[in-house]
């Protein structure tokens, strides 16, 4: 299996698209001007207790105050607690926290009430994203995670991932990481450190011990509430979590800044597979070259189609997410009812299993199978089902079959579920029935780039259009409208396609790769412009009336 990382950024999300033997498995769309991110550190300072829930809420700057429950204060907080108090005294030196005493486990059937109070200054990591009307999620158990192991301070403890099978290897990693590793350091081996060097690991151990220290040193000089440790970006996050240099054959991006990220990234854990993170610097968009596009329009709706004729349809609700499936039409069905409905439904664990990766859908799923009679067949569609989620680095668990026919699926729910609108709405008319004549719409793309060359003296930028409306404008060999117009204006702009825009739609971007709001500009300049004639009108008659005045 060959896998490739595909990175769009745009002036306001970055999107980034996993492909597997060229299929997209996993999408991930972050907005650009989102600052709370799974694994950013804060010093925050605790708001306001809540005894019932046994929790406390915490402002870490948010909007909506942050969520801190007693079993997440972790069974060191005693130690930790001690830490961070020594940490904000300006009078006590910086703590080194293989000197520091290790107090007694907490009580973990205690009360918030007795470990914490009302404007109390706390180190807490972001553990889940804000999601809907609610704020993040924290936690006071601080993890720095590398690729091939997780540090925790204060644990203490080594633990190996279940996924390693070799009990030797197990042992051999214990025990180097048992000698390398900072008193009163925790680590959690993950299951990429399998067969790695002493070196490799020491190295990545170092970096992440020092990334502690920095943090301690950001804290002591911050004021709460206030980031002090800032998680790599989602891109880089997403490549330390599936990066194999074995079966990764591309990484492609579109910007500068995240390219270079990623290669020092790839640098750092393997030299020798730099060569394959490339800048993309086409004109063309990089999801509509390498064909993501089309593969976002026929993934994301309500019904998705899957092998001769069958298809699911994916319904959501506040307390679940409901597949439906269905074997349709199909062109190849047996006379047998049975074996028919076990090859639907076998094809469709297929594609479900990615839907949950793609979608990143998290919570309670439950699936509507078609019926099956014979128990040996519900039995092969289970272990099937378990079989193409191991793969799923999300925490799930799943249920056997009902007797109706229904699985239950939980999996672990971090950032919101990924909804992408498939449909399309008219760019003209907003869905109100009433659009401009298309005919028209070439002389709108005109008087735009006549505008923004002419007007506000833009130049070197790129118009994206629809595919359809790109291929219009730009038929014929000699006397296209592209041409035509390149030869009125200059040579100042490109027109593009872009299969992710609507019909009827297009969209300016500048050298700078920022989007360039013409309408924006367009209607403050008339309406300046507007108000000048108005307040010229208003003088006139003004002077005009004034000899009335006098009499």
């Amino acid at each position: 299996m060959k896998s490739e990382l595909i990175v769009d950024v745009g002036p306001n999300e970055a999107s980034i698209a996993l492909m597997e033997d060229s299929r997209l498995v996993s999408l991930q769309k972050e907005s650009r001007s989102v600052n709370y991110s799974v694994g950013d550190i804060y010093l925050a300072k605790v708001k306001k207790l809540m005894p019932g829930l046994n929790a406390a809420f915490v402002n870490v700057g948010y909007e909506k105050d942050a969520f801190l429950h007693y079993l997440d204060l972790g069974p060191n907080f005693a130690t930790y607690i001690n830490l961070v108090e020594q940490t904000l005294d300006p009078k006590k030196k910086l703590p080194q926290i293989d000197k520091i005493k290790i107090e007694p486990e907490i009580d973990k059937h205690g009360s918030v009430t007795e470990r914490l109070k009302q404007g109390q200054q706390l180190l807490v990591q972001i553990v889940k994203e804000p999601i809907s009307s609610k704020g993040p999620r924290l936690t006071t158990e601080i993890t720095f995670t590398g690729r091939n192991m997780v540090l925790i301070p204060f644990a203490n403890k080594i633990n190996v991932s279940q996924k390693i099978s070799s009990a030797a290897e197990k042992q051999r990693l214990r025990s180097i990481i048992e000698a390398i590793k900072p008193e009163n350091f925790g680590v959690i081996i993950r299951t990429s450190a399998e067969g790695k060097k002493v070196a490799e690991l020491n190295h990545e151990m170092r970096e992440l011990v020092r990334r502690w220290e920095e943090t301690l040193q950001k804290t002591r000089k911050s004021t709460a509430p206030e980031l002090v440790y800032e998680e790599a970006g989602r891109s880089v996050g997403v490549l330390r979590d599936v990066f194999n240099p074995e079966t990764f054959e591309a990484i492609r991006v579109n910007d500068e800044e995240t390219h270079r990220q990623l290669l020092n990234y790839v640098n750092l854990i393997s030299p020798e597979k730099a060569g394959i993170v490339e800048l993309y610097d086409k004109p063309e968009p990089i999801f509509d070259h390498y064909g993501i596009t089309k593969q976002i329009k026929s993934s994301f709706g309500k019904t998705v189609s899957f092998r001769s004729g069958a298809y699911i349809i994916i319904e959501h609700t506040e307390a679940l997410h409901v597949i439906d499936v269905n074997s349709g039409n199909r062109a190849k069905a047996t006379a047998d009812q049975e074996t028919n409905a076990l090859e639907v439904n076998l094809r469709a664990a297929d594609e479900i299993a990615r839907q949950l990766r793609l979608r990143d859908m998290g919570g309670i799923i439950v699936v509507d199978f078609i019926d099956m009679s014979k128990a040996e067949h519900r039995q092969k569609l289970y272990d099937h089902m378990r079989e193409l989620m191991s793969t799923d680095r999300a925490r799930h668990n799943i249920l056997p079959l009902s007797k109706f026919g229904l699985m239950q699926i939980t999996r672990q729910r971090v950032r919101p579920d990924l909804e992408i609108q498939t449909s399309e709405k008219c760019p003209s008319c907003h869905g109100k029935g009433e659009v401009q004549p298309s005919i028209l719409f070439t002389d709108t793309l005109r008087e735009k780039l006549d505008y923004c060359i002419n007007d506000l003296g833009k130049q070197d930028f790129t118009m994206y259009v629809h595919p359809y409306v790109d291929a219009y404008i730009k038929k014929g060999l000699f006397s296209s409208i592209y041409r035509t117009w390149r030869s009125e204006l200059g040579k100042k702009f490109k027109i593009v396609a872009d299969q992710s825009l609507e019909y009827l739609q297009y969209k300016v971007i500048g050298p700078d790769k920022q989007e360039i709001d013409l309408r924006e500009e367009k209607d403050l300049s008339s309406s300046a412009s507007k108000n000048k004639r108005k307040a010229k009108t208003r003088s006139k008659e003004a002077e005009t009336s004034a000899p009335d005045d006098k009499q």
